[in-house]
Parts: structure tokens; C-alpha cells; sequence
């Protein structure tokens, strides 16, 4: 140290010291980086254990004039959908939803770990995309369900369709950072009795790996 401040002349202490100081601070390489999400996964409903999300209100064709019934109560498994669908007085679906103010614009789409009756169910969203101005637009994936075995199912949002009143749209977007209504729905046109349980719900990356989850 010795030989190099007697070397230095007073035009190169300024740089001198702009080395030190960059010398003895942490590097700032990672300061242009993205930043890097907490989590790949975000519980949304849990219907099971001490303290689970309660159970989402019906809405089925009766107000359409049809006869069909659908309620969600909880049980020791999760959420119950259950009910029976009718396909008189032009009906035929049933549905239980809840209002939301969700921002999921960092994931790709919801899983869902459920226990099915065989039958073909829809997972509906809402977000500020409105028909005619006015109507709110649905945005919807389908699922089946295998009769008695829990399983899990991912409905990416890239591959959701938009309908209002069982019409397909075109020509809306799905708001990810907007999401209003969640709903669960049967209208596969088959009449009958129908049960649906959800344990959960959460966003997720759809290339998220599993061998990597808490259990």
C-alpha cells in the first residue's frame, strides 16, 4: 500500500476511491434481474380443516324459467356441489359461484383437487370484459370427472372460452389482474342427480412441479 500511495499523484485519487468503494460493496449484477414470485402457488379456497372458505352461493336455471336444483354445503371432504339437473321448461344447468377481487396476472391458471361423479363440469370466471356493453362476459374450461376417485384438474387461462348466456363470444379478453366471480357449473345436458366436491383451489404456474410441494 506503501509503494502505491506514493506512486498516486492528486489527479487519481477520485478514481482511487470510486474502486475502493465498489471494492467493498455487495455486487449489484442482480439489481437488472426480474423479480422473482414468493411462491408458484396461491391458495384461494380451502374447504376443508379448522377454518375453511364458506360455502359459495347457487344460481341455477330457474331464473331462465327451468326446474333444476344445485346447492354447496360443506362437508368433512371439501365443498359439496351437489343437486339434480333438469332439462324441462328449456333449463339445464345448475351453478354455485362467489365474488372475488383477484389478481392473478402472475400465474397461468387454477387447479382444483376434487372427488367427481363421472360427469362433465365447468370452472367460470368474470373480469371486466362486458357483451354489448352492458352483460358481463363468462370465460369457462371444462373438466371431466372420473365417478368416485379425487383427482386434480388445471384450467389454464390461455385456453378458456367466452359465452354469455351459453353463447360462444368473440372478441373479448380475459382480465387475469381483474377477476370478479368465481363459479363452478353443470350443463352438460345429461338430466340427473350430480355431486361435485372440491377440497381446494388455488392459481398456479402451469409448469409448476409438484415433487417440489410441501405435503
Amino acid at each position: 500500500m506503501l509503494i502505491i500511495r506514493c506512486c498516486l499523484t492528486h489527479d487519481y485519487l477520485p478514481a482511487l476511491a470510486a474502486l475502493v468503494f465498489l471494492a467493498q460493496s455487495p455486487s449489484n449484477a442482480s439489481e437488472n434481474e426480474p423479480e422473482k414470485m414468493d411462491t408458484e402457488i396461491k391458495a384461494l379456497f380451502k374447504f376443508t380443516g379448522v377454518d375453511p372458505y364458506p360455502a359459495w352461493r347457487a344460481i341455477n336455471d330457474a331464473v331462465m324459467g327451468g326446474v333444476s336444483k344445485g346447492e354447496a354445503q360443506l362437508t368433512e371432504d371439501g365443498m359439496d356441489f351437489s343437486g339434480d339437473l333438469s332439462l324441462e321448461n328449456k333449463g339445464g344447468f345448475a351453478s354455485v359461484y362467489t365474488r372475488v377481487d383477484l389478481d392473478l396476472s402472475n400465474y397461468s391458471g387454477i387447479r382444483l383437487k376434487l372427488l367427481g361423479d363421472g360427469r362433465s363440469y365447468q370452472l367460470r370466471f368474470e373480469s371486466d370484459a362486458l357483451h354489448r356493453q352492458r352483460w358481463p362476459v363468462s370465460f369457462s374450461g371444462d373438466f371431466e370427472t372420473v365417478d368416485g376417485e379425487w383427482m386434480e384438474v388445471f384450467i389454464a387461462f390461455s385456453e378458456l372460452l367466452q359465452t354469455w348466456r351459453g353463447r360462444r363470444l368473440r372478441g373479448h379478453s380475459f382480465s387475469e389482474d381483474d377477476i370478479r366471480r368465481v363459479a363452478l357449473m353443470l350443463a352438460d345436458g345429461q338430466a340427473g342427480e350430480f355431486s361435485l366436491k372440491v377440497a381446494w383451489i388455488r392459481a398456479e404456474y402451469r409448469n409448476h412441479d409438484k415433487s417440489q410441494e410441501i405435503p
